[in-house]
């Protein structure tokens, strides 16, 4: 298991996507392992602060961006993995926009807009690209940068206004919008059902992925197959665990996680591999204080055997 595991640690640590692959009763499955997606805000004004605290809880990566220094710094934004203080296209050029990033222009007038948009729009363009602004004065740099000769498709991209449509008012709403569009985009080709193959949850637990990669002592590993009903992880939820009882991750914790713990221990070093179901609907799991009222299907297998 470790060389898999050292593997995907390998490709996560260098931003690239890690898949598991694994057979039960005769299906393949794949867990996703996506690194922190990257997320330039470009701008350290007042919306910027609530909007990197969103985002950051959220796991993205966050990066602001400004030229003024009383406005770009981590007393600011302690929730931020970098703070560049510099002009906007340098800060551009010094983060390296790449296809699966995120960047949100929000500065402080449009003359610093399209100082940013000059160097974004050549590509490449991210995955999401959304600037903030009136529509008149979004249509009015729109048109000068198409007569500047910049691409109408590259500008077709630019989300703006910016943000989800919910009348917002306050920096808080807008920045609640912001996210919003952020999740529509990060979330569109995501299956919105637990069944099926690709399992829903992706984020790269380093914890979790260090554990299975580096530590060789034999292990069971607990995977979330399916769900159904309210539960408090959605499919994809792993954790790994030895027999000194040290574990990483988690499958929800509580008594559904609890429920499968001591099959997970006595499965340690046997070369063999279980399906639970973790029922959290009945009377029992209702006395036990289980009260997400759903179902897990859980994969239980020895360490050597993925």
């Amino acid at each position: 298991m470790s060389r898999t595991f050292q593997s995907i640690l390998a490709q996560v640590r260098r931003g690239e996507e890690g898949v598991l692959r694994f057979t039960v009763e005769g299906e393949e499955y794949r867990r996703h392992f996506r690194p922190k997606e990257r997320l330039l805000l470009l701008g350290a004004g007042h919306v910027a602060q609530p909007l990197c605290r969103y985002a950051s809880d959220l796991g993205f990566a966050v990066t602001v961006a400004d030229d003024r220094p009383d406005f770009a710094n981590y007393q600011r934004f302690p929730e931020s993995a970098e703070v560049i203080c510099d002009a906007f296209p340098a800060s551009i050029r010094r983060f390296g926009v790449r296809e699966g990033d995120y960047v949100a222009v929000i500065t402080r007038g449009h003359r610093w807009d399209a100082d940013c948009l000059r160097v974004l729009l050549p590509g490449p363009l991210p995955r999401y690209l959304g600037m903030i602004g009136s529509k008149r004065r979004v249509a009015g740099l729109f048109e000068l940068l198409a007569e500047e000769g910049y691409s109408k498709e590259a500008i077709g991209e630019v989300h703006s206004p910016i943000g989800v449509s919910i009348n917002a008012l306050t920096t808080k709403e807008i920045a609640i919008s912001i996210v919003a569009e952020l999740i529509a985009c990060r979330r569109k080709d995501t299956p919105r059902h637990s069944g099926g193959t690709d399992l829903t949850t992706e984020e790269a637990d380093l914890g979790l992925l260090e554990f299975l990669a580096e530590d060789e002592s034999p292990k069971a590993l607990l995977l979330v197959l399916e769900i159904s009903g309210s539960t408090p992880v959605k499919s994809g939820a792993m954790m790994a665990l030895n027999r000194l009882r040290q574990s990483a991750g988690t499958i929800g914790g509580g008594c559904g996680e609890s429920a499968v713990m001591q099959d997970a221990l006595g499965i340690i070093g046997s070369g063999e591999q279980k399906v639970v179901n973790v029922d959290m609907s009945n009377d029992v799991a209702e006395e036990e204080g289980m009260v997400c009222g759903g179902q897990m299907k859980v994969l239980i297998c020895d360490s050597t055997l993925i």
